[in-house]
């Protein structure tokens, strides 16, 4: 292990140059090199010596590529530092996240397919529809130079066309001949193109950007569809099924892991109490032996003492049977307990006889008072109010710490620096009296203590080295940031953030294993970019090179953790193509890197993050749903699951001070739902009066209490009383008190409303209304308001909101305003509809001479669309999950704004940059200078310098938190990361790579806020929204999975099998069934599905004829397919299976496409929107057949999965004979 480490080090200090250069450094390790690849030959040898030659072949082939020296075999020596993940079996939680990713790879091979079969599917649709149109681009027409920012253009008037470039002098013309856009990696030219701009798009990253692109090539039309579908199924649907997986995955393996441990402390349980037996075996058989010897020793077995420690033989307790001396077997295993004496009385008549000395009367009398003033001080800090003070004033050291900002006055700086020494001095004094009240090891029981204690140990240190001007305030000033934290104590009183704030504690051991598998997965990727890719990102030397690149160990972590948060990967990707040729040669391989290291990383390892948040939330909840049940159930006076034992107090003939006691406190028993657990809690009192529990609770630390609800936590749904199932859609009750002090409960006009407004065909109209006038709000012309098309809008508005109107009146009427319980306005949802039509009426009622009013007004009915979330019961939900996430939203901003004020300490006033390079100070940016566009000394243009700020900066805190929340969302961070690492002192401009520290600020934020707290957001909301369909169920005495089951057997239909009696008939039926038929039209379809892929942009025109020839064979195969069906199944029962509809939808519209593609010299554009309306037709018979996808045998899923690209059988013919003519018009244009 010590090797692989070495040698994964030698591997970090390796620095890549271009062109294969090299330094001494390099030169050296290159020797080294050799010495590792002797050690790891003999290690494989042996290996394979010991294991045979199959398990050693892995390290076989790694050391002769280790022997080579190019990059195709020299990469692959990175791949050593994976053998460090053997560490894992050693650490329990680390291995069940391991195994939890292990264990889903099977399903997640499955969602791989479904995720590789949208992809192709798109993939062909994109080759179809948009091969070769993004190569055309504006050129000036005089000088042949093309546009300044390339971009696709278009002849006709649909997408971009030229002449809006064109100037004086200047005349641009759309022409072929551009590479395409991404230096033409992102094109549907090919099919392997193809699925690369695919994926991409499905990554969200770029995908805005190609459709902008096609719809500059060809129109914005149409082509809208296929991204956005495209997005809401591969993106939205298809890749959060491996959060699915991920979650249940982990979930089962720390379900094991929990089980596991629960055995292994039972066992431990049982062999304690055998010993225990033989213990309490031989007492008893000492026992006898006294027992026969009675006569004799009838003195010495009176005399026989339990001496407790801490006391004298005074003091002493008989001990008459082994079981009183197993009632005070738990004391002795104290930690300061001392043995169990049994001494005889002939001692005392000497200790009567010793007199106290002066120095023991003094010390015990300082030991008294000692005693009384800790007592005190104890009593002072266990206090609710001297918790609040400590509260206050950090919160007043926030606040003080947040008035930091650029450029702020003297007379503030001085304030603050005052006011901290202040706070120090504060803190100190409370660290101070809590570890004389409590003593230091009761005081660090507690980890809030500990935080505390390094939280005043570091300030100090910051004030003493700030004074003395050893360090710089600067790097140290940081620390004091950190004391924000102390805010969480609040969660004491506030019982649902603090079940909150034990759930993420209880989320630690799983993220930090979690965030070392992550770092050694950075490691290795980084290491591996090194090899591939050091050196080989400089592409213009006018130019500068990219920021991601892996010239060096921590710029390739830097830039394969931007990989990881998926911001630009596809920009990066680019480079790593474009730095081995591009896509006209095999460099274009380069992109299975950052594939790979896109999918592993992004939606596996962080979404196990997702996984792990939703895992504790969901037991965070179901804790708290069982102590509010046990709370009800004490209420009611029955008995709970906890037993309190009384305290069991020993004390002698005198009494004995109360800080000298030591008991057994309690031993709590509790039965969980899967097991009985048993769970024995000493607290012992040390000299300073005060239990271990007691500084857990009260210095909101609670670690132990916490730990031990994780071990009780109901691991499945509680037996509940069966009582009446609720239903979603009772009846509103009409409420027993009088509407408007004037219609009664039993009036019938009352009643009348409450009927017409509970009609379902009353609340079907005002939905199909919400949805038309939300439609119309969306028709509006918002940049003509006195049109026609609004005119007539406005009068359906009106009449939309008379209809709204009526409803609030029904239902006022029916349920009463506000004032008693079940009025109308005492539910928020009608709160919102009151506000909706409200507004609307308002806005009817302005004149025109308040323009501006009813504007305001007017937007407000944007809200209307929400109204139908009151007659959903699932958005109903969401929304309801939406509220709860209060708490979370509240850790997340107190450490965003922890964050931020640590920001403001290390980048205030640094954002600042003249556009001229040369120039560092605001003093210099001043007058004109010369720049040269893109490096080239014939194009000098005079720009004006100027003295800017970055739009994102951290001069204040307000500022700061904006900037941290848009690195949230990992939009531009990558360029705010570089931004920072350059940054120098205030009011100086730039150095390039002058902190590459502070790159550890932003990544510990993306960690802690964007990987973890937002995703908690997801989690807590997903959980919610569990319980809240659970809600329906809450009396029921099913759980989840035996109502499935009913479900499930309620809905099952017996399958209709159609057998012919005909005998010709039934053996065209047998034939068509049977399994070597299925499998002929499998073999078929993904033949098909081949040459589909098989077009390319210039292909050959023997090439093109051979492709049409494929064609016609397949719809001649697929035609004959459907005739035998017809004559097996008849076409009633045909036409009852909707896989046989869409068959027979593909069939006749390749048929179609054949008969007519003679004709496209007239209706080609026709047949363009003709054959998009035959692909969209078949993806909704695809989204119709997946309710009985899972109904299926397996040959027919794998049909299922392939059979969709038989469709596009229908543009291929049409499509290769279009592109034809083009390019034959276009030469002849030429």
């Amino acid at each position: 292990m010590l090797t692989i480490f070495a040698n994964c080090v030698a591997l970090a200090v390796y620095t890549p140059y271009p062109n294969s250069d090299s330094n001494d450094t390099n030169a050296q390790l290159e020797q080294i090199e050799i010495i590792f690849m002797v050690i790891f030959t003999l290690e494989c040898f042996m290996k394979i010596i010991a294991y045979g030659l199959v398990s050693g072949v892995l390290d076989f082939v790694m050391q002769g590529n280790g022997a080579e020296s190019g990059f195709d075999v020299k990469a692959l020596r990175a791949f050593r530092v994976l053998r460090p993940l053997r560490l894992v079996s050693g650490v329990p939680s680390l291995q069940v996240v391991l195994n939890s990713i292990v264990k889903a790879m099977v399903p997640l091979l499955n969602i791989a397919l479904l995720v590789v079969f949208v992809i192709i599917i798109y993939a062909i649709i994109g080759l179809e529809l948009f091969s070769g149109e993004l190569h055309f681009t504006c050129y000036n027409n005089e000088t042949g130079s093309r546009m300044e920012r390339p971009h696709p253009c278009d002849n006709g008037t649909a997408g971009f066309n030229c002449s809006q470039l064109n100037s004086e002098g200047k005349f641009f013309v759309c022409r072929d001949g551009w590479e395409g856009p991404n230096y033409g990696i992102t094109n549907f030219d090919n099919f392997g193109l193809a699925m690369l701009t695919v994926f991409q798009c499905i990554t969200m990253e770029g995908w805005t950007d190609m459709m902008y692109y096609i719809a500059d090539a060809m129109g914005n039309s149409w082509q809208w569809i296929f991204f956005v579908s495209m997005i809401i199924l591969g993106a939205f649907f298809v890749m959060n099924l491996i959060l699915g997986v991920l979650s249940g995955e982990f979930s089962k393996e720390r379900e094991k892991a929990k089980a596991r441990g629960d055995f292994r402390k039972l066992r431990e349980k049982q062999q304690i109490e055998e010993d225990l037996r033989g213990y309490l075996e031989w007492i008893t058989h000492a026992e006898d032996l006294d027992l026969e010897e009675k006569d004799d020793k009838k003195e010495s077995e009176d005399g026989r003492r339990l001496v407790l420690p801490g006391t004298s033989n005074r003091g002493a307790m008989s001990v008459a049977s082994p079981t009183s001396l197993l009632l005070f077997l738990p004391l002795f295993s104290m930690r300061n307990s001392k043995p169990v004496e049994v001494d005889n009385d002939k001692g005392d008549d000497n200790d009567e006889a010793q007199q106290p000395s002066w120095w023991q009367k003094k010390k015990k009398g300082f030991d008294r008072i000692n005693r009384r003033a800790r007592r005190a001080c104890r009593k002072a800090v266990k206090s609710q109010a001297f918790y609040w003070l400590i509260i206050v004033l950090v919160f007043l050291n926030t606040a003080v710490l947040a008035s930091e900002h650029y450029h702020q006055p003297d007379w503030l700086s001085q304030f603050q620096d005052y006011t901290n020494l202040f706070f120090v001095v504060l803190f100190t004094c409370e660290m101070l009296l809590k570890m004389y009240s409590l003593g230091f090891q009761g005081y660090f029981v507690s980890l809030f203590n500990r935080f505390d204690c390094f939280v005043v140990i570091s300030s100090i240190t910051e004030v003493v080295l700030t004074s003395t001007e050893i360090m710089p305030p600067l790097g140290v000033s940081v620390l004091r940031c950190v004391r924000l934290l102390r805010v969480f104590k609040v969660t004491k009183y506030w019982r649902s953030l603090s079940n909150l704030v034990a759930s993420l504690l209880n989320s630690i051991q799983s993220i930090a294993s979690l965030l070392l598998l992550l770092f050694l997965f950075i490691i290795i990727f980084a290491l591996l970019g090194m090899q591939v890719f050091g050196g080989r990102f400089n592409f213009n030397p006018t130019e500068d090179k990219p920021r991601h690149n892996f010239d060096n160990f921590v710029q390739a972590m830097l830039t394969v953790f931007q990989i990881l948060t998926g911001e630009d990967w596809n920009v990066v990707m680019y480079d790593g193509i474009r730095a081995y040729g591009g896509v006209a040669t095999p460099g274009i391989i380069a992109c299975v890197y950052f594939i790979i290291l896109f999918i592993c990383g992004n939606y596996i390892l962080l979404n196990v993050f997702l996984a792990i948040a939703v895992d504790n939330l969901a037991d965070a909840d179901a804790l708290g749903d069982a102590e509010e049940e046990e709370g009800k159930e004490g209420e009611e006076g029955g008995e709970g699951e906890r037993i309190e034992d009384g305290k069991m107090g020993v004390e002698g003939e005198e009494g004995i001070e109360e800080e000298e006691k030591t008991a057994l406190n309690h031993i709590a028993l509790r039965d969980g739902d899967t097991g009985s657990h048993t769970k024995v809690h000493l607290e012992e009192e040390r000299e300073d009066g005060e239990k271990y529990g007691d500084y857990e609770g009260d210095e909101m630390g609670e670690e132990e209490e916490e730990d031990g609800d994780g071990e009780d936590r109901p691991q499945g749904m509680r037996p509940r009383r069966t009582s009446q199932l609720s239903t979603a859609n009772k009846t509103k009750p009409l409420p027993p008190y009088s509407s408007f002090f004037i219609f009664s409960h039993t009036n019938r006009f009352r009643v009348f409303c409450h009927w017409i407004c509970n009609h379902s065909l009353f609340s079907n109209v005002i939905l199909v209304c919400i949805l038309i006038s939300s439609g119309m709000l969306a028709a509006e012309d918002p940049l003509r308001s006195d049109s026609q098309r609004n005119f007539i809008l406005n009068n359906f508005d009106i009449f939309f909101t008379s209809v709204f109107t009526v409803e609030i009146f029904l239902k006022v009427v029916a349920y009463g305003f506000i004032l008693h319980k079940g009025a109308f306005l005492r539910s928020a949802f009608n709160g919102l509809d009151l506000l909706v039509v409200a507004v609307s009426l308002i806005s009817f009622s302005f004149k025109d001479g308040a323009i501006s009013v009813v504007k305001i007004l007017r937007v407000l009915r944007v809200l209307r669309p929400l109204r139908a979330i009151n007659r959903a019961k699932g958005l109903k939900c969401v929304i309801v999950a939406i509220k709860t996430i209060g708490n979370i939203m509240l850790v997340t901003c107190l450490l965003e704004f922890m964050f931020a004020v640590i920001g403001v300490q290390l980048f205030k006033g640094k954002f600042f940059r003249c556009n001229d390079r040369s120039k560092a100070l605001e003093s210099e940016c001043r007058g004109q200078y010369i720049m040269y566009h893109d490096g080239d000394i014939t194009k000098p243009m005079v720009e004006k310098r100027v003295w800017e700020k970055n739009a994102f900066h951290f001069d204040n805190v307000a500022k700061a938190m904006l900037t941290l929340f848009t690195v949230s969302t990992f939009e531009g961070w990558p360029g705010l990361l570089y931004v920072s690492i350059d940054s120098n002192t205030e009011d100086i401009g730039p150095v390039h790579n002058y902190r590459p520290m502070v790159a550890v600020y932003y990544i510990i934020y993306i960690i802690i806020i964007a990987f973890f707290m937002v995703n908690i957001f997801v989690g807590f909301v997903i959980v919610t929204f569990q319980n809240e369909g659970e809600q329906e169920y809450k009396n029921c005495c099913l759980d989840k999975n035996q109502r499935n089951c009913i479900e499930f057997a309620l809905k099952a239909k017996p399958v209709r099998r159609y057998i012919p009696k005909n005998r010709f008939q039934y053996k065209i039926w047998w034939f068509v069934t049977s399994q070597p038929f299925e499998y002929a039209i499998f073999v078929l379809i993904m033949l098909n599905t081949v040459s589909l892929a098989m077009k390319f942009r210039g292909e050959p025109e023997a090439y093109t004829h051979a492709l049409d020839i494929l064609n016609l064979i397949f719809t001649a195969v697929f035609a004959l397919e459907f005739v035998l069906k017809i004559m097996a199944f008849r076409f009633k029962f045909y036409f009852l299976d909707p896989w046989n509809i869409f068959d027979f939808s593909v069939v006749l519209g390749s048929i179609l496409d054949i008969a007519y593609s003679r004709l496209e010299y007239y209706f080609g554009d026709a047949w363009n929107v003709f054959d998009f309306i035959i692909v969209l037709g078949s993806f909704i018979d695809i989204v119709y057949s997946e309710v009985n996808y899972q109904g299926m045998s397996p040959m027919n899923k794998i049909l299922h999965e392939v059979e969709v690209g038989t469709y596009l059988t229908t543009q291929n013919n049409r499509n290769l004979e279009v592109k034809r003519e083009k390019t034959n018009s276009s030469s002849m244009t030429k």
